[in-house]
C-alpha cells in the first residue's frame, strides 16, 4: 500500500491540466509582390546602416545604443521579467517563516510573568495538476517577450534617428542649394542694373530682380530652423546634450546616399526575423500558460506543512499533509478559467494580426523604395537640365535675346527642381532604411547590452533565436 500510494502521488505530480502552447502556423503568400522567392535567412546581426557609408551616422548609432532612454526602459522590463521568473517554480511552491517573541501577562504583581516563544514553520505545495509549472511557463514567455520587445524598441529608435539625421543633412543640402540660387540671382540683379544704367532695362525690372533675390534669401531661416530642429531631435534620441552634436553637424556633410538594393526575402522569413512577431508569440505562450494556471485552480491542492515551536520551556511540533478542496468557489474559478482561455484566443488573433501587419509593412516599404528611387533619378535629371537652361537663359538675357521675366521664370524652375531632387533623394534614402527595418534586419546588432541568460529551450525566444 505504501508503494502504491507513492506511485499515485508521482502520477498526480506529473499531471498538467489546461491547454498546451504550440508554435503557431501562419498561412502567408510565397513571395512579396514584385519580389522573388529567395530567402534572406537570419538577418538580425546585419549592420545595414553602415551601407550609408556615413561615419557620423554610424558613430551616433553606436553612442546612442548605450544611453537612449527607450532601450534603457526596455532593459528594465527585461530585468523585471527575470525577477518574476525567479519567483516561480520552487520559490512559488515553498513558504516558511521564523518567528520569535516575548510577552508579559498577569493580573497583579504576584502573578505577572514573562514568556518567550520561538517557532519555525514551513510548507511545500505539491504541484498535483501543474499550476506552478504553468506559472513558470508564463514567466518564461514573459521574459522572451521582454527580450523581443527590446529588439523592437531598438529598431524603432534607429528608424527615428536615421530619419532625423537624413532630414538634417537634407536641410543642409537645401541651404547650400539656396545659397547657390542667391548667387545666381545676385548675378541677375547685377546684369539688370548694368542694363538699367545703359538704358536697356526699366526700374520695374530692377525691382523684379531685387524681389527675386530677397525671396531666395528669405528661405535660409526656414532651412536653418528645420536643421536645428532635426539636431535637437537627435540629441533627445541619444539622451545627451545637443550642443556638441550641433557643432559637429554644422561642419557639413553630403546627403545620405541611397544604398544598393538588397533582397527583402520572403514572407516566411518574417516569422523569425521580426521581433514584434516573436513578442506576439511570447504573449500567446504566456496567455496559454495562464489558462493552464486557471485550470489547475479548479482542482484539489495538496500541501505538506510542518512547524516547530517553543513557548517558554515547552516544545511542540507538527507535520502533515493538508488537502484543500475548492468546493464553494467553483463558479468563480470556472469563470476565471474561461476568461483566461478567451485571453489566449485573443493573443492568437493578435499574433495573426502581427504577421499580416509585418507582411504589409514589407510590401509597402518595398513598393515605396522602388518608386522613390525612380522619382529621385527623374528629378535629378530634371534639375541638371534646368541648370543648363538657366545658364543659357542668363547668357541670353545678357545678350538681350530674352526678357528678364523669362530669365526669372527659368531661375525659379531651376531652384525648385534642385530642391525637389534633393528631397526625393532624401525620401529614397529613408525608404531604404524603412525596408530593412520592416524585414527585421539588424535587431540583434542593435541590442545595447549583452543578452540576459537564455530561457529554456521550449520558449518562443529560444526557438526563434
Amino acid at each position: 500500500m505504501k508503494y502504491a500510494s507513492l506511485s499515485v502521488l508521482v502520477l498526480l505530480t506529473a499531471c498538467t491540466v489546461g491547454p498546451r502552447h504550440q508554435v503557431p502556423q501562419a498561412t502567408v503568400q510565397q513571395r512579396f509582390i514584385g519580389g522573388d522567392a529567395a530567402t534572406v535567412g537570419a538577418v538580425a546581426q546585419q549592420r545595414w546602416w553602415e551601407e550609408y557609408r556615413d561615419r557620423e551616422l554610424s558613430a551616433l548609432i553606436g553612442t546612442g545604443l548605450q544611453q537612449n532612454l527607450d532601450s534603457l526602459a526596455a532593459m528594465e522590463r527585461i530585468r523585471e521579467a527575470q525577477a518574476r521568473l525567479r519567483a516561480t517554480g520552487v520559490n512559488a511552491a515553498m513558504d516558511g517563516a521564523l518567528e520569535t517573541g516575548r510577552s508579559r501577562s498577569g493580573g497583579d504583581a504576584t502573578t505577572t510573568g514573562t514568556a518567550t516563544s520561538s517557532g519555525l514553520s514551513a510548507s511545500f505545495v505539491i504541484d498535483l495538476f501543474g499550476g506552478i509549472r504553468r506559472g513558470r511557463d508564463s514567466a518564461l514567455a514573459g521574459l522572451a517577450g521582454a527580450q523581443a520587445d527590446l529588439d523592437t524598441t531598438a529598431l524603432a529608435w534607429v528608424a527615428e534617428l536615421i530619419a532625423a539625421y537624413a532630414d538634417a543633412r537634407y536641410n543642409q543640402e537645401a541651404l547650400a542649394l539656396t545659397r547657390e540660387t542667391i548667387r545666381t540671382r545676385e548675378q541677375t540683379l547685377e546684369i539688370t542694373r548694368q542694363k538699367y544704367d545703359a538704358g536697356a532695362a526699366t526700374e520695374y525690372e530692377v525691382a523684379e530682380a531685387e524681389a527675386s533675390l530677397a525671396s531666395a534669401r528669405a528661405a535660409l531661416p526656414q532651412y536653418n530652423a528645420a536643421f536645428s530642429t532635426n539636431v535637437f531631435a537627435i540629441g533627445t534620441l541619444l539622451n545627451t546634450q545637443s550642443g556638441p552634436i550641433l557643432a559637429r553637424m554644422q561642419r557639413g556633410a553630403p546627403q545620405l546616399r541611397i544604398p544598393a538594393p538588397r533582397g527583402s526575402g520572403v514572407p516566411a522569413d518574417l516569422l523569425r526575423n521580426r521581433p514584434d512577431i516573436r513578442s506576439a508569440e511570447a504573449a500567446l505562450a504566456a496567455a496559454v500558460a495562464e489558462a493552464g494556471v486557471s485550470e489547475a485552480e479548479l482542482y484539489p491542492a495538496l500541501t505538506l506543512s510542518g512547524s516547530v515551536a517553543r513557548v517558554s520551556s515547552t516544545d511542540s511540533w507538527s507535520f502533515g499533509p493538508v488537502l484543500s478542496l475548492p468546493v464553494f468557489n467553483q463558479g468563480a474559478l470556472a469563470a476565471n478559467r474561461d476568461a483566461a482561455v478567451s485571453a489566449a484566443r485573443q493573443a492568437a488573433i493578435d499574433w495573426q494580426a502581427a504577421v499580416l501587419t509585418a507582411v504589409e509593412d514589407v510590401q509597402v516599404a518595398q513598393a515605396q523604395l522602388t518608386q522613390y528611387r525612380q522619382r529621385a533619378v527623374a528629378l535629378r535629371r530634371a534639375a541638371e537640365a534646368y541648370d543648363r537652361a538657366l545658364q543659357l537663359a542668363q547668357q541670353n538675357y545678357r545678350d538681350g535675346a530674352i526678357t528678364l521675366l523669362d530669365l526669372l521664370d527659368t531661375d525659379r524652375s531651376a531652384a525648385s527642381a534642385r530642391i525637389s531632387a534633393a528631397s526625393a533623394a532624401n525620401d529614397a534614402a529613408k525608404a531604404w532604411a524603412t525596408l530593412r527595418i520592416a524585414i527585421g534586419a539588424g535587431a540583434g546588432a542593435l541590442r545595447p547590452v549583452p543578452e540576459p541568460a537564455a530561457p529554456a529551450a521550449d520558449t518562443p525566444a529560444a526557438r526563434n533565436g
